[in-house]
């Protein structure tokens, strides 16, 4: 069986890094090789990696939510592969480990009980991923014991910037924004711009975002079996 992580590309070598950082950290946890593939920018494709990849294989999207990447990159990109045989997990997210990790990076970066938080997205048009942030600013929010305000970096309303002035208008002492990204990049430098307190760093390679994708390869892997 082949194992395939699809992420969207970029053309920051830090996020390229990243990528490749987690495949490898994943690869290690299950002993098998984690492939890479990227929707967008750079390549190789994932009908590129799948033409040449004539076992069974499980694809996992490296992506935060359900949008257009997953709903008709992938599946257009599985077509185009001739693959007969692939299995495509969930998103990453939602999820409860995403919020713990969110969590995590907050209490790194300096929050405390008492914080107003924003949690800042990439931001999407798309419905379904759209509910995803929102079920995810909710997990957070049960996390934390107290109300999140969703945001973007990109494309949405409202923006981070805004959404930090209006808690502030509303009498917050300290904001602090939790990045919902996984990398370094244009957007994770608009939320350190946003006039908040402290800024989470991205979600990372962080350990529990490495089991999290090892556990989509290893439920496919047991589904298969069964």
């Amino acid at each position: 069986m082949s194992l395939l992580l699809v992420a969207h590309g970029t053309r920051k070598r830090s996020g390229v890094a990243l990528i490749g950082s987690l495949a490898e950290q994943v690869s290690a946890a299950l002993d098998q090789t984690v492939h890479v593939a990227f929707v967008d920018v750079l390549g190789p494709t994932p009908s590129e990696v799948l033409a040449s990849t004539p076992d069974r294989t499980v694809l996992v999207p490296a992506f935060l939510s359900r949008g257009y990447h997953v709903k008709a990159d992938i599946p257009a990109h599985v077509a185009v592969s001739g693959h007969r045989d692939v299995t495509v997990t969930a998103a990453l997210g939602p999820s409860p480990e995403l919020a713990r990790i969110l969590m995590d990076r907050l209490l790194k970066c300096g929050w405390r009980p008492g914080d107003s938080v924003v949690l800042a997205a990439a931001g999407t048009s798309d419905p379904g991923a759209l509910s995803d942030l929102r079920h995810t600013a909710a997990l957070l929010s049960a996390t934390l014991g107290d109300r999140v305000e969703l945001a973007y970096a990109a494309t949405g309303e409202p923006r981070v910037a805004d959404a930090v002035a209006r808690l502030r208008r509303r009498g917050a002492r300290r904001v602090v924004v939790a990045s919902y990204l996984l990398a370094e990049g244009l957007f994770q430098d608009r939320l350190r711009a946003s006039g908040a307190d402290a800024v989470a760093d991205p979600l990372g390679t962080h350990p529990a975002m490495v089991q999290l994708i090892a556990n989509r390869f290893r439920r496919a892997h047991v589904a298969l079996a069964a």
